[in-house]
């Protein structure tokens, strides 16, 4: 009894499907490997180098330059899920899984991709730095925040933006662990994910209407795909590319949010901050 309740509460419901679409084959996205193939074209070595130690914002790489690499990485995967969805509106062409059509499953590992590809560009931390299958509760919060966003959920968004702050206040490296799981943010997490779950039933449905008939339900279903993951996608980049977190002139020193833009004022910033260090070494003690 208590097994059919979790399987019909919209929050568990979401949060099976993002588990198996993250452990699907080719979802997972290598960050250095992503940002040294993206930025190739547009960046040097050096500032690549410093993207994948640091984070873009941190290399100086401008909004303007992560803005046509974003959009390169929404086009590739839109018509790669675009089309792995019109394969699966025939019937027969991918076996369906007992819980997850597969239809479904590779639309939101998909969504995982993008959403990997465009949180790396903007300087997010890597989301799956361990080789393990299992999300930890941290990632597994910060995506289901991400494909709030993706969906156009306002709460999704506000947090996003706090849970960005927090990361550009510490200059940290890795998620707020607690924030998400157990402090402010969590909460939210929770309402969105059950949001997400009723969503996903209906989109659900509406594949699976389209595939009613062969043949003319593959054209439907790859067009549905895009009519949907397209806008998503642009939604969570048009966010994403907002936060301060992405700035190239946001760096912190001392504390204190200072503008960069170049080495001569990364060199006065590192120089304040020394400056800063010998005063208070310099005062008495009480």
């Amino acid at each position: 009894m208590k097994q059919g309740k979790a399987i019909e509460n919209p929050e568990s419901r979401f949060s099976a499907v993002l588990v198996g679409a993250a452990k699907l084959p080719g979802v997972r996205i290598n960050r250095e490997a992503y940002l040294r193939s993206a930025l190739a074209r547009h960046c040097s070595e050096e500032d690549i180098r410093r993207a994948i130690e640091e984070t873009p914002a941190a290399a100086g790489i401008t909004v303007e330059v992560l803005g046509k690499v974003a959009n390169d990485s929404i086009r590739y995967e839109t018509g790669k899920v675009s089309a792995l969805s019109a394969a699966a509106g025939i019937p027969g062409i991918i076996a369906l899984p007992a819980t997850v059509p597969a239809d479904m499953a590779q639309y939101f590992g998909h969504m995982l991709r993008i959403a990997q590809k465009l949180a790396y560009l903007y300087s997010w931390p890597d989301l799956f730095s361990d080789d393990g299958d299992d999300l930890d509760d941290a990632t597994m919060g910060v995506l289901t925040l991400f494909f709030g966003v993706m969906f156009g959920t306002q709460s999704a968004n506000a947090a996003v933006g706090k849970v960005a702050g927090m990361m550009s206040k510490q200059v940290a490296k890795k998620l707020p662990q607690k924030a998400l799981t157990q402090g402010v943010i969590y909460p939210i997490v929770k309402k969105v994910a059950a949001y997400l779950g009723v969503q996903m039933t209906k989109q659900s449905f509406a594949k699976t209407v389209s595939k009613a008939i062969p043949l003319v339900g593959a054209v439907v279903s790859g067009g549905l795909t895009l009519a949907t993951y397209l806008p998503m996608a642009r939604r969570l980049k048009s966010h994403l590319s907002s936060l301060e977190l992405t700035k190239p002139s946001h760096r912190v020193v001392d504390g204190e949010v200072v503008e960069d833009h170049g080495p001569f004022a990364t060199a006065h910033a590192e120089q304040r901050g020394a400056d800063a260090a010998a005063v208070k070494l310099e005062e008495p003690r009480s």
